[in-house]
């Protein structure tokens, strides 16, 4: 534990910092498992519907700087990729 004082306010700034890129982590990676899910139920139309919410989330990660912007890009790539062969 840090005994300078702005050492201190470090400490509790990071440890808010990482519970807010948890949180998003944490639901876009929901929302992915959800359409993936759905994908696999074959519910193409719910599986639509997720997809976009879906890539909303990844982008919001990706623009708080939780997941880099090619690991976004290709993320939802992927799952282009798999609801368009589901509905082929």
């Amino acid at each position: 534990m840090p005994n300078i004082k702005s050492a201190i306010k470090r400490v509790n700034i990071i440890e808010k910092k990482t519970m807010r890129n948890n949180m998003i982590k944490s639901g876009y990676r929901t929302a992915v498992k959800k359409f993936e899910q759905a994908i696999e139920a074959g519910n193409i139309e719910e599986a639509k519907s997720l997809f976009s919410a879906a890539t909303k989330k990844i982008d919001q990660a990706c623009t708080k700087g939780v997941i880099v912007k090619n690991t976004a890009a290709r993320k939802k790539s992927n799952m282009a990729k798999k609801l368009n062969a589901a509905m082929a």
